[in-house]
């Protein structure tokens, strides 16, 4: 891991030297990594959920969102795309849902190994360390489990009734378990400053994640934030390339909030550091219902039409798409 100072991560966060951060990451993720960009196809299964985040439009209070749950063969189906979309990884992923039980998970893993030759990653929140015992056994590769800030009253003020000792906690226990883990921030959550977020690139980058995504905060309308400014998204593309100068070996995707404040976004992120690209291949009838934030989901009605859509994206940026399982480096080696 790259060692860099406090001091020199706020002063590149506030634009001292674009040129220098820019090229830097690029360059560390093109000797690092190479010119492959992996793909993570995310089944967004349901969109219950009984937390009350302050910033997500799945938030438990919020009445205006159309709920769904998928089932088991709805699931199944929209992982059979996985091979001629030329995807390594299907990432299966909810609200804090506790009506999908762990034999019930379980059993999807279970049945997607058989049937694919794919990577699963999972991030369905809070669970025991039973199930998330249980699910490896069954075959599961990884797990992801955001933190959004590591600033402790900001962290509570975000995420209602809960606080980062517990999650840091569950990410200790992943990794025990076998997982390959990933976590990330939200860059620009009302209250954060510069300091705080460096202080959080810091903290995320000591964790020797295997992923880590970060992204613009995005208002969401239905929400206690819904009329807060959304993140700064210059600071959001300093950001991973900061990410990636300390972390060379982990895998960091363009994110979809990054695309939802400007067009380019991904692109932009591509170029910046970032290795991974993860389209929905949530099946069309619900997919525009997984409001995390709005324009989540709403510029492909299909599947088919993003995957080829973010392809594009990637050649454009004279990278490769790649169809592996897209493992962290650091373990492979």
């Amino acid at each position: 891991m790259n060692t860099m100072l406090l001091a020199e991560i706020e002063d590149l966060l506030e634009g001292a030297d674009d040129r220098f951060l820019f090229s830097r990451a690029d360059e560390i993720r093109k000797s690092s990594l190479g010119d492959c960009v992996y793909l993570r196809g995310v089944i967004e299964f349901s969109n219950h959920c009984v937390k009350k985040c302050a910033y997500c439009g799945l938030r438990n209070p919020n009445s205006a969102v159309r709920r769904y749950r998928l089932t088991k063969e709805e699931i199944l189906k929209a992982t059979a795309l996985l091979p001629e979309f030329g995807i390594g990884t299907v990432v299966l992923q909810s609200g804090d849902d506790y009506s999908y039980g762990k034999e019930f998970i379980g059993q999807i893993i279970q049945e997607i190994k058989s049937r694919c030759d794919v990577a699963v990653t999972l991030s369905l929140g809070d669970r025991r360390e039973d199930e998330y015992r249980y699910w490896r056994d069954c075959g599961a590769d990884r797990y992801l489990l955001k933190i959004e800030t590591f600033d402790k009253g900001l962290h509570e003020k975000m995420r209602s009734g809960q606080i980062i000792e517990d999650r840091l906690d569950r990410l200790y226990r992943l990794r025990k378990l076998g997982y390959e883990i990933g976590s990330g921030a939200i860059v620009g959550l009302p209250g954060m400053d510069t300091n705080i977020l460096a202080v959080d690139i810091l903290a995320l980058s000591r964790l020797e994640l295997d992923m880590i995504a970060v992204g613009p905060f995005v208002p969401h309308p239905d929400t206690p934030l819904g009329k807060e400014l959304p993140g700064d998204l210059m600071t959001s593309y300093r950001t991973v390339a900061l990410l990636r100068i300390i972390n060379p070996c982990a895998n960091i995707p363009a994110t979809s909030s990054l695309a939802v404040l400007n067009p380019e976004g991904k692109a932009t992120a591509l170029r910046s550091g970032a290795n991974v690209v993860m389209p929905s291949i949530t099946p069309e009838a619900v997919r525009a219902c997984y409001t995390i934030y709005p324009g989540k989901n709403t510029n492909f009605s299909k599947a088919r039409e993003e995957v080829e859509a973010v392809r594009a994206i990637i050649y454009q940026c004279g990278l490769v798409p790649s169809s592996s399982k897209g493992f962290c480096q650091r373990n492979e080696s």
